[in-house]
């Protein structure tokens, strides 16, 4: 168990121990929650070297269940001989009933109907030998004797109480041997010493920047508390409202202040890691600008030369275009000229085109009369003195289109 043992809470477990440890020996302990009672009572009772023994309380707990856990402690007691500690706690009073075994227990520590008759010879059975060891009589009145003195020797009992509210008053007055069989522990509010340390028992592994800084804080902690219980004692006297402060509440204290540190430590180390983070990019990005101006400066000379390039070429290429476009108009010209050429040749095309057309037939009749002429025919016609005109005619053009109109000439053709 994680405890800080501070001077109260050394004596309170001598206290508990030294009730404890004497036959019949039960602690009744009153304090409020958070005091430290259950803790100290399992500490008391591994000092005395008992067994401590708990109830698990759920839904369906009863009487029943409990007087099956009492038959256990028992038999670990009486039979066993072994010390057992019942650490009992107001919270686990789910049955007002379960106090009526509690009062058995504490004023006799004989329980009405707790075992059933064959469970009880099995008991009588179980302790003869030791009976007779001690030089009784091992009848089974005295084996039963012997085994509820041991039980009242070995079993003890730690009841958990606290004082708020009226509920602990009502049950000592129903049940008087809560009081009267007990010795009582009281468990009175943490003295300023205990508060400071337990603080710096559960700060002690706490980071801190300092240790000035851990020192103030441990001082906070046990000051706050005190501010507050001096204001519910206030708002106790002027408003009639009871706001109650337990050592609970002072480990809660310190318990919401080591959870909200780990969570600023945390977000402060998420926000340096993510400065850090943008420092380190904006490095980064420094030197990726400063290799980029460095290589703008080389090109922007790259640049001048182009454009001065670029310049040059546009005055040849200006002057250039003044030259095409000159050639362009008078291309245009031409181009206008060389449509109406084409149109006059078209027009002669159609008309040439139309005469060769006529001339079609008569070709196609000259190429008969030829087909049809003789040998007698050009011995006739060389014979001809002064051949007609059409024959002359005819002739004419023979010779022109073989021999040209000078040469016909020669040949005496007109």
């Amino acid at each position: 168990m994680d405890l800080v043992l501070f001077e109260d809470a050394m004596k309170h477990a001598c206290k508990i121990s030294r009730i404890v440890s004497g036959a019949g020996g039960h602690a009744l302990l009153v304090g409020v929650g958070g005091s430290g009672k259950q803790s100290l009572s399992r500490l008391s009772s591994h000092i005395c070297s008992y067994t401590t023994s708990v109830i698990v309380i759920s839904s369906s707990y009863g009487l029943l269940d409990l007087k099956t856990d009492l038959q256990k402690m028992y038999i670990k007691s009486g039979q066993k001989d072994e010390g057992v500690m019942f650490l009992f706690t107001e919270g686990q009073i789910t049955n007002e009933r379960f106090l009526v075994a509690i009062n058995d227990l504490l004023s006799s520590g004989e329980i009405a109907d707790l075992f059933p008759l064959e469970d009880v010879d099995n008991i009588v059975n179980a302790v003869r030998s030791a009976v007779k060891g001690e030089g009784i009589l091992d009848s089974k009145d005295n084996c039963w004797k012997f085994f509820m003195d041991r039980v009242r020797k070995n079993l003890h009992m730690s009841l958990c109480f606290s004082p708020v509210g009226d509920a602990f008053r009502n049950r000592a007055k129903k049940f008087p041997a809560l009081v009267n069989s007990t010795v009582i522990d009281w468990f009175h509010p943490w003295p300023q010493e205990a508060l400071l340390s337990v603080a710096a028992k559960f700060l002690e592994e706490t980071e801190m920047p300092s240790e000035e800084i851990r020192e103030a804080i441990v001082k906070f902690m046990p000051f706050s508390f005190t501010v507050v219980n001096k204001f519910s004692d206030e708002m106790r006297d002027v408003e009639r409202r009871f706001v109650y402060t337990t050592p609970k509440s002072f480990l809660e204290l310190v318990k919401l202040f080591k959870s909200m540190l780990a969570k600023k430590y945390t977000f402060l180390d998420d926000e340096k890691s993510k400065f850090e983070t943008g420092v380190g990019k904006l490095k980064d990005t420094e030197e990726a600008v400063a290799v980029i101006e460095a290589e703008l400066v080389i090109k922007s000379v790259d640049v001048e030369q182009l454009k001065k390039e670029a310049n040059e070429q546009a005055t040849v290429v200006g002057a250039e275009k003044e030259i095409v476009d000159k050639k362009a108009n008078e291309a245009g010209i031409e181009s206008a000229k060389a449509n109406v050429i084409a149109a006059d040749v078209a027009t002669l095309l159609a008309s040439v085109q139309a005469d060769l057309d006529a001339a079609g037939p008569l070709v196609e009749k000259a190429k008969a009369a030829l087909a049809g002429l003789q040998k007698k025919d050009f011995d006739t016609l060389k014979s001809l003195n002064t051949p007609p005109g059409d024959v002359r005619i005819c002739f004419f053009v023979v010779c022109n289109l073989f021999c040209g109109i000078e040469e016909g000439k020669e040949y005496g053709i007109p």
